[in-house]
Formats: structure tokens, C-alpha cells, sequence
């Protein structure tokens, strides 16, 4: 059974549904008799959906952001209660603008729930088992991250001593009895087999247990790199992995590409004119990078930069204040102009709209030695917008490389026509806000 934190926005979710419901009845004006059994049957699917998307294992609301799963959820149950009205003549109630008020009002009644539980509701109460490989590094972040809903209360088994210690595995079962935590992350503890026996030994069973890995997936859209191993690879391959086919990421490239090539074409001529009166050079900026499986490809892009910005001939990181970006260079990264000729290597398959962004190969070398696994992230295919550019800043180095990269895996792992959606819709927040420009 999940907790009531995960059920609750499904619950207001429907209460919202069932106010958006009489909204809609007093505005219509067919008669009770039929208007009332379709009202279930909307508040039914609008329920349903929610508490769907909301006990998911696959993507956590926390991670994918709620106003996208309530938005999600709202357009599943807007087609299940269309349908219903369809495939039912007699309940043709719920006209279209009874409809949209229902999808609005569960929309908006789980964010707002989310908002107020984020603020004011209790933080979930977290025990770490085990300070190596990663453990310790968590109960620290944790710590410093207030913005989460979650308190450490300590780690059990840390030879390190960088955390509160509560004790050792032996006494384990009486640890959980005194601090009754809502969830235990099982991290690098020596004698795995001892602390899940104490675990069991516990006389109350009202936490979840749940590994290091998958707890950074759900709380923090990423994974820890220092704590991965070649074998965790092999859950990309595992038979129970739901799978996003290439067919049906190929479609959804083509049916964006398509969507806004319209908007380029019209908007080429104007940008073409700011990169021109930027200075000398080129319009257009041609750059060899690395596609899917290493192979290599030119990537196109509207000019943003001084000519001869290279001139010693070696690569250069690219940075947030870089003094070679032009003042209307600037302008188009903030708002993205300048990767709207990348449409072409999307149609032509060089590349996706989601994915991990291409790096230059002079980079290569340097990456693979310092990042582990960095070369994982050439098994999919590079985007123009990607879990790692909305998640994260510029990267000038390694260091922000392997941030990136720990949430590129979580992309490859959780990749899904969900995810690039609500990738491409924080993109596009992004793009209005204008901010957080890679």
C-alpha cells in the first residue's frame, strides 16, 4: 500500500474533479438523470490516472516535477472520459468546455497540493545502513539539501565518522524501534545478509527499504557515479525494463522536427541578420561531434562566437562567462536560437530532440580517462535538449562533465516518450524564462 504522501495528490486530484464536476453541471443544461453516471465515470478516470502516475516505479513526481505527471495524468483521464461519453451516447453529459474544466482542475488541484506539502507538510524520515560507497556522501547531502522532503536521521555501520553514527548493524532492529524511520537506504554496508536479517527482525514494518542507487533516481533525478559498477549496465538490458523502440523515438523526432521547421524557416532570415551585424564570419557554425556509438557527425548551429575563436588550434572548454561569445551570441543562447538549425541533424538522424548533448571528440581522451562509464552515454542517440541541460549549468571541465553524466544514466535508464516530454516542456520553460542557458 503506498503512503498517503504518494496517494493524497491523487486524492486532491479527484476532489478537484468532483468540484470542476459540479461547475460543470450547473453551467449545462441536460438533464441529472444522465449528467450524474458520467460524472463517475470522469471522476473515476481523472482518480485513476493520478494515482497512476503518482504510484509509479518508473519516474518519481519528485524528479519529473509534478505540474508534468498531474498534466499527464490529466490528458489520460481527458481521453478515457471522451471516450466513455463516445463509446456511451447516453451519457453524453460532460460536454467539451465540462471537460476542460475537469483536466484544469485536476491539473491544478495537484500542484497546488504539491506546493503546500513541499513547504509546509512533514519531511520523510531516512536511515542510512551503511556509511561506505556512497552512504555517508548521502546522509551529507541530505543535510545540506533543504529544498527535499527528507530528514537523515543518521547512519548505522559508517567507519568514517563523517555523520551522526546511531550504531553498528548488530543492533540494527532496536535503532529502527527508537527512530522509527519512514525509509532505509540500504548503502555500502559490509555485511549486507546481517542487516537485512535485523531489518526483518523489526516488530514494526511501517518503512520501505530501498537501495542507494534508486533512492538518488527518485529524490535527485540522478545517479551516484562513484557508486556504480559495470554489472548495473546490465539492468538496461533486463527483460522487465519497459521499452521506448526506436521506431517510436524516431516518430516523435520527426513529429517535433516537423512541428518546428515551420517556425525556422520563418525565423532564419531575422536570425541570420543578428549574426551577421554580430561581426565577420560565418552564419552558420559547422562543429564535428560524437554521435550515437561514437561515430562521428557535423553538427549545425547559428554562430554565437568571435571568428577564429580557436586560433592555437586546441579545443576549449566553452563557459557561462566565455569573453569569446558575442553580445548577440549571448542573446541566442539564452533563448536557444542558436540550436535551431540542429532540426536538420534531427531529420537526418544524426541526432534526437531529447538526449545527451554531443561532445566535441578533442574531448575524448580526456573524459574517458577521468569520468567513469563517461563512454555509456553514445549507447543513445545525442539531443538538442537532454535531462542533463535542464537539470544542470555549463560545464567547463571533468568535474561538471560527471554531474552530467550521472544524469544522462538516469536518462538511459528511464528514457521513455514521458521523459522526453517533459524534458522538451521544462526546455521550453526554460526558453520563456530565459535562463539556465548550455
Amino acid at each position: 500500500m503506498p503512503p498517503f504522501r504518494v496517494l493524497a495528490p491523487a486524492l486532491v486530484g479527484t476532489l478537484a474533479v468532483i468540484m470542476a464536476t459540479a461547475v460543470a453541471i450547473v453551467t449545462s443544461a441536460d438533464s441529472a438523470a444522465t449528467i450524474f453516471p458520467a460524472t463517475a465515470v470522469a471522476v473515476a478516470a481523472w482518480g485513476a490516472a493520478l494515482q497512476y502516475m503518482y504510484s509509479g516505479v518508473s519516474l518519481s513526481p519528485l524528479t519529473l516535477g509534478t505540474p508534468v505527471a498531474s498534466a499527464v495524468a490529466g490528458m489520460m483521464s481527458l481521453a478515457a472520459a471522451s471516450a466513455a461519453v463516445v463509446l456511451v451516447p447516453s451519457m453524453e453529459v460532460v460536454h467539451r468546455t465540462g471537460l476542460l474544466i475537469m483536466a484544469a482542475g485536476v491539473v491544478i488541484g495537484a500542484s497546488l497540493y504539491e506546493i503546500v506539502q513541499r513547504r509546509y507538510g512533514p519531511r520523510r524520515r531516512v536511515l542510512v545502513i551503511g556509511g561506505g560507497s556512497g552512504g555517508a556522501d548521502l546522509c551529507e547531502e541530505l543535510r545540506d539539501r533543504h529544498d527535499l522532503p527528507f530528514e537523515c536521521l543518521g547512519v548505522v555501520d559508517d567507519p568514517s565518522d563523517r555523520c551522526a553514527v546511531l550504531g553498528s548493524v548488530d543492533n540494527l532492529s532496536a535503532i529502527i524501534e527508537s527512530e522509527r524511520p519512514d525509509l532505509i537506504v540500504l548503502a555500502g554496508v559490509e555485511d549486507r545478509a546481517l542487516a537485512i536479517e535485523r531489518i526483518f527482525e523489526a516488530s514494526s514494518f511501517r518503512f520501505r527499504v530501498i537501495e542507494l542507487n534508486h533512492f538518488y533516481e527518485d529524490a535527485f533525478g540522478r545517479l551516484p557515479l562513484q557508486n556504480l559498477t559495470p554489472a548495473w549496465f546490465m539492468g538496461l538490458l533486463h527483460s522487465h525494463r519497459r521499452p521506448y523502440s526506436r521506431a517510436s523515438k524516431r516518430a516523435f523526432d520527426l513529429a517535433i522536427a516537423a512541428i518546428g521547421i515551420v517556425p525556422v524557416a520563418l525565423l532564419f532570415p531575422f536570425v541570420a541578420l543578428l549574426v551577421r551585424c554580430s561581426g565577420p564570419g560565418a552564419i552558420l557554425f559547422k562543429q564535428v561531434r560524437l554521435g550515437e556509438c561514437g561515430k562521428l557527425f557535423k553538427i549545425y548551429k547559428f554562430r554565437t562566437m568571435v571568428v577564429d575563436a580557436e586560433r592555437q588550434g586546441v579545443a576549449v572548454w566553452a563557459s557561462a562567462a566565455d569573453p569569446r561569445i558575442t553580445p548577440v551570441g549571448r542573446f541566442m543562447r539564452r533563448t536557444r536560437l542558436d540550436e535551431l538549425p540542429q532540426l536538420w541533424n534531427v531529420l537526418r538522424g544524426d541526432m534526437s530532440i531529447v538526449g545527451p548533448r554531443p561532445e566535441r571528440p578533442e574531448f575524448l581522451e580526456q573524459l574517458a580517462k577521468e569520468v567513469p562509464f563517461w563512454q555509456r552515454r553514445h549507447l543513445v542517440k545525442p539531443g538538442i535538449t537532454g535531462w542533463a541541460q535542464v537539470r544542470c549549468g555549463y560545464t567547463d571541465d571533468s568535474l561538471g562533465a560527471a554531474e552530467k553524466l550521472s544524469h544522462d544514466l538516469y536518462y538511459l535508464k528511464h528514457r521513455s516518450l514521458l521523459l522526453d516530454l517533459a524534458i522538451a516542456a521544462k526546455t521550453a520553460a526554460i526558453v520563456v524564462r530565459g535562463t539556465g542557458a548550455h
